[in-house]
């Protein structure tokens, strides 16, 4: 061990690692908080990141990727060429992090985070060669969230540029975007945003299926558990052929009071 990131936040941590890789680097059996800070240092990074490659137990990728929010910034990554990820069934103990100079173990203790450097030649040589290999021999997973650049350039296309604004405000609101109690889904916040713009429900459920975020059958079904809680409200709107289609509005006052920095909030509150 040549130097050691100690007293370190784990962001410093992956952070100096990218800094420090020439073109690639592999983040073995990460844990999902690690998975969600490296999504994130790799957003908003500034400088050009390396490629990485991410291999990880199949049910930690997916329990991250439940998050709408962390789940669309790494299909970015992933369409950018930046990050592929993999799956692994026998991790090793410790998470990883390998560049063609140097390994560092994190270790984390629930109240700090450390990261134990190797330099020496022999051993890097042989870790990364080991790690390419089972890379090569592991699957791909498949990760079903539309990136997010392109979720954003859609909604204002087919909707409006005020909804996409309010769907990325509100999406900068929350911490999370599961659905679990802790965050909005993000069909049910494409539809408080359709509500709040007043479009019609036609036209956001064929934009949600053409980009991948749910089918009209799931936007259908959460726009009648919305309804039926008092969230949105409809009013048909008649056209030349065909059924009338169904406009949006808010059903409830505090949600027509509410700023967009307020509206995930109050939504929440009245869905709890």
């Amino acid at each position: 061990m040549t130097s050691n990131l100690l007293d370190t936040q784990l962001d410093e941590i992956l952070r100096e690692m990218i800094d420090d890789a020439d073109d690639e680097l592999l983040l073995v059996n990460p844990a999902k908080g690690t998975i969600e800070t490296f999504v994130d240092v790799a957003t908003h990074a500034d400088a050009e990141l390396p490629s990485v490659q991410l291999l990880a137990e199949e049910r930690t990728l997916k329990d991250v990727m439940d998050d709408f929010i962390i789940a669309s910034n790494t299909a970015d990554l992933v369409e950018m060429g930046i990050l592929s990820l993999r799956t692994v069934e026998s991790p090793p103990r410790n998470s990883l992090v390998i560049t063609d100079e140097s390994i560092v173990a994190l270790i984390d203790t629930g109240n700090e985070v450390a990261g134990l450097v190797s330099e020496d030649d022999a051993f890097v040589d042989r870790t990364v060669e080991t790690y390419r290999s089972r890379w090569e021999a592991a699957n791909e997973f498949n990760l079903r969230t539309p990136p997010i650049s392109r979720v954003r350039e859609t909604l204002s296309e087919e909707i409006s540029a005020d909804a996409e604004a309010d769907f990325s405000n509100i999406l900068d609101s929350l911490e999370t975007a599961r659905g679990d109690g802790d965050g909005l889904d993000e069909v049910t916040i494409s539809l408080l945003v359709a509500a709040k713009n007043e479009a019609l429900l036609y036209d956001i459920s064929k934009w949600g299926e053409d980009v991948g975020i749910a089918s009209k059958a799931t936007f259908s079904r959460t726009k009648t558990k919305l309804e039926d809680m008092g969230l949105i409200d409809t009013e048909k709107v008649p056209i030349d052929v065909g059924r009338p289609r169904l406009r949006l509005k808010f059903g409830d006052d505090r949600l027509r009071d509410a700023d967009n920095g307020q509206l995930a909030t109050t939504a929440q509150s009245i869905l709890n």
